[in-house]
């Protein structure tokens, strides 16, 4: 928590300041409220057997904000930001019993949220977590999280993983984490030649919401939330994973991809003739189905690529070169990460041997230029795409306007934007960080990612989209949206849809900017007009 909370500090601190300011201003305004809260939850607790301290819980900064992105809602809004927890001093044989003791006497002071009730007591998280969570609502309407756990429980969740050493000599304690590490285990007996690989691969395992599911047998599995079948399969073992053929969820048919919920029953049918293919990268979530799916398609570039390396090794001979001389090299030149995809590219015909003699040699070596061929082959310095604009961009440095490049349509960068440089067969494409498919590039493509910035211009505009959403109040709406952007602030407008329902309505602009200061500043206007929630900016 402290570390996430320093990291906004840095990232985004104008907002870190003002989320601060306002938690300040409200503390002593929080702190009365949670003890007129917790004064009858007491009264009712004292009239039982259990020993319990209950204590108010601060939401911490990041949370905060995490939370107004998510529900994209304002500071006043967020409707946990006062929260409870209650800790009992009980037996391990009498928790469960005790927690939802607890529960009904609670719920029987205030109205519980019944879609807020989080059961983690009966099934815990695959990292160990215990407690019972709901959300009620409290005086002044205003709703309140209450969490209930053990004295053990709140010691793991506090400490973490070492705190389960206390608790050794309890059954099942450390048992608990077994999958989970065993899991960790097999990702890092996996080799990755890429370390973002890795990382990607190894923080898909540090998921806090799941989902549980069963085997035809009835066993349960654990996944996190957004886990698919193919991921389900990978789950149960590797090899049922290389070779999953079809998957029924439900005695259903179901694509690979399919998303499981809670509660689903799932049948996994294999074929020894099966194996994965690297569409299935975009199938799975976990960080187990990921490394192994990886692993089975390096594997089998390794096996395809035996004819290209047998091809390299002829071509050279009869060059009188030696090859182990002159491998690494090529590598270099061809702008690729190991052997294994020369062999590759070259038993795919993706590389042409032809060149070998556009080259000096000395003796049995290759004199090759330092130049790597993608910057001939994917960089093609030749006339930009968008000729007649006027982006200036330095790419590792070096004037944009000498590569083939265009903007990326999935993620619409604008002058101030923080932005990298993709590089493919078809030129290069400017994404922004924050791009959706950013992540994906860089953890399996980061051999083809290179430094962009931009160099200021005012002669530029580039086109963003704005969901703009807020009361119908009538006819009043468009007028004040396009009296403000085109009248006002004197921005063009490119496009504009708008559309009603049942008192709410939602509206999508693409306007003109120059660059991101002129957008932020736009979107505050809007933000401001009588009617408007919220904006936000679309890809």
């Amino acid at each position: 928590t402290e570390f996430q909370d320093q990291c906004m500090k840095i990232t985004e601190p104008e907002i870190y300041q003002e989320i601060a300011h306002k938690i300040e201003v409200s503390k002593k305004d929080r702190d009365r409220y949670i003890k007129e809260f917790i004064k009858p939850i007491k009264k009712v607790l004292a009239r039982t057997d259990l020993k319990f301290k209950i204590l108010g819980r601060p939401k911490s900064i990041h949370s905060i904000w995490t939370k107004m992105k998510k529900k994209k809602v304002d500071f006043a809004e967020i409707y946990d930001l006062f929260a409870v927890r209650i800790i009992l001093d009980i037996k391990k044989e009498e928790e469960k019993q005790a927690c939802w003791q607890v529960y009904s006497l609670v719920t029987d002071v205030y109205q519980a949220i019944p879609e807020r009730l989080r059961d983690w007591v009966t099934t815990p998280k695959s990292n160990g977590y215990e407690s019972l969570h709901t959300t009620v609502v409290g005086q002044e309407g205003r709703f309140v999280e209450v969490q209930i756990r053990s004295e053990r429980m709140d010691d793991i969740a506090e400490r973490g993983f070492a705190a389960h050493w206390k608790y050794k000599g309890l059954n099942g304690q450390v048992n608990m984490y077994e999958h989970w590490l065993d899991g960790i285990r097999e990702m890092l007996e996996t080799k990755h030649t890429d370390a973002m690989e890795f990382l990607d691969d190894f923080k898909t395992n540090l998921f806090n919401e799941e989902v549980y599911v069963y085997t035809p047998n009835g066993d349960l599995k654990v996944l996190p939330k957004g886990a698919t079948a193919l991921d389900f399969a990978f789950s149960v073992h590797s090899d049922i994973g290389y070779h999953c053929s079809s998957i029924k969820v439900n005695k259903k048919l179901v694509p690979l991809g399919y998303k499981l919920d809670n509660g689903d029953q799932v049948q996994v049918f294999v074929h020894k003739n099966q194996k994965p293919k690297e569409d299935w990268l975009k199938l799975v979530v976990t960080g187990k189905a990921k490394s192994k799916i990886r692993s089975a398609m390096k594997e089998e570039r390794r096996r395809i690529g035996e004819t290209g390396k047998e091809l390299l090794l002829r071509k050279l001979s009869h060059y009188k070169l030696s090859f182990e001389k002159n491998v690494d090299t090529l590598v270099k030149y061809f702008g690729l990460n190991s052997r294994v995809d020369l062999y590759y590219a070259l038993s795919q015909e993706e590389i042409n041997l032809q060149v070998l003699k556009t080259f000096e040699t000395q003796g049995d070596k290759l004199l090759i230029p330092d130049k790597p061929a993608t910057q001939n082959i994917e960089k093609v310095r030749a006339e930009p795409v968008v000729k007649k604009s006027k982006v200036h961009l330095l790419i590792n440095g070096e004037p944009a306007e000498q590569f083939q490049f265009q903007l990326a349509s999935c993620c619409n960068p604008v002058q101030g934007d923080d932005i990298f440089a993709y590089t493919s067969t078809g030129g290069m494409k400017i994404h922004r960080f924050s791009c959706p498919n950013a992540t994906h590039l860089m953890a399996n493509y980061g051999y083809r990612v290179m430094k962009a910035e931009w160099q200021l211009s005012t002669e530029t505009s580039f086109v963003v989209g704005l969901l703009i959403t807020g009361l119908d109040d009538g006819p009043g709406v468009i007028e004040r949206l396009t009296s403000l952007i085109s009248r006002e602030l004197q921005i063009n407008i490119r496009s504009f849809s708008i559309q009603g329902n049942e008192g709410y309505f939602e509206g999508r602009i693409k306007i003109l900017v120059k660059n991101k200061d002129q957008l932020n500043l736009t979107m505050r206007a809007i933000k401001k007009l009588p009617g408007v929630d919220d904006v936000l900016r679309y890809e």
